[in-house]
């Protein structure tokens, strides 16, 4: 372990019990179902049982925006569960499970320059091979810009404070070994990903090359000793993903522009997942270079 992290696992240490890891993961199940209901109720409330069914629907195919709002504004709960788990079982606050404000702002924005500039060349090249296809005209998008932003800020804040924030610091904070803290997270994240109605015979696939994004994130925040990077990295991942250019069948509501093929194309997809795969290698590799504590 590098000082940076020993550093930024240092408040886990306080109060590492299993007992309280535990019932921190079931307090922000509650938390993030407990949001999730007062969303749709706040619907029932405005347009009744009608409204409330058309909402689940527009979330589990979100290719309108107001379904994909409100499928991002579910992840404040998310975001809030961490919080409130390491504050009533561990006694800490939101900045011990991000680190060193000046540090993780630092790499947050180095994170997103580097992605920005690979992923604006890699449209390049693809757009060269397959165009996209236009999806919301360009002043709709535009208007929605500024709220989808903010709701993937905080959604991708979410995820990284669950799974390289809370769950790395107090799993590292009780077992030395990288292989816990480090691989077991990932494998989550991945696991979480994994949508055989969506992506067909690429659902392993896809879910893997969650997991490897999740071991690359978890690895940075290891080396830097804070969230930054890693949040970095996955904030401009998505916002290329649902807001520019996003995959066909999948979250689409808020997107510029959607992918010629759809993520159960096995012959396509499978191919162009690799080829993110050996990108987010690279990205991860001058990150892990460039960046210091």
């Amino acid at each position: 372990m590098t000082p940076a992290f020993k550093a930024f696992i240092a408040p886990a240490r306080r109060k590492p019990a299993l007992w309280r890891l535990a019932l921190g993961i079931v307090l922000m199940v509650a938390v993030i179902v407990a949001w999730g209901a007062a969303l749709l109720g706040g619907v029932y409330l405005l347009d009744g049982g009608t409204a409330v069914r058309a909402a689940l629907r527009s979330m589990v195919t979100p290719e309108a925006p107001a379904g994909t709002l409100l499928l991002l504004a579910t992840f404040i709960g998310m975001a809030a569960a961490p919080v409130i788990a390491a504050r009533l079982l561990h006694g800490r606050g939101t900045a011990s499970l991000i680190g060193p404000r000046v540090r993780a702002a630092r790499h947050f924005g180095w994170a997103v320059a580097l992605v920005a500039m690979v992923y604006m060349a890699s449209l390049l090249l693809f757009g060269l091979g397959a165009p996209p296809e236009p999806n919301l005209t360009p002043d709709l998008w535009a208007k929605l810009l500024p709220l989808a932003l903010v709701l993937v800020l905080i959604q991708t804040g979410a995820e990284e404070l669950i799974f390289r924030g809370y769950l790395l610091q107090q799993l590292a904070a009780r077992f030395p070994l990288r292989v816990v803290w480090l691989v077991l997270p990932a494998v989550v994240f991945g696991a979480l990903h994994y949508d055989p109605v969506t992506a067909g015979d690429n659902a392993l696939l896809i879910a893997g090359s969650a997991a490897a994004f999740g071991l690359a994130a978890a690895d940075l925040t290891a080396r830097t000793g804070s969230l930054g990077a890693a949040w970095g990295l996955h904030f401009a991942n998505n916002v290329a993903a649902l807001l520019i250019v996003a995959t066909k069948g999948t979250i689409t509501g808020l997107a510029l522009y959607v992918t010629p093929y759809a993520a159960d194309d096995v012959e396509l997809t499978g191919t162009l997942i690799a080829a993110d795969s050996a990108v987010l290698v690279a990205i991860w590799a001058i990150l892990r270079w460039r960046l210091r504590p």
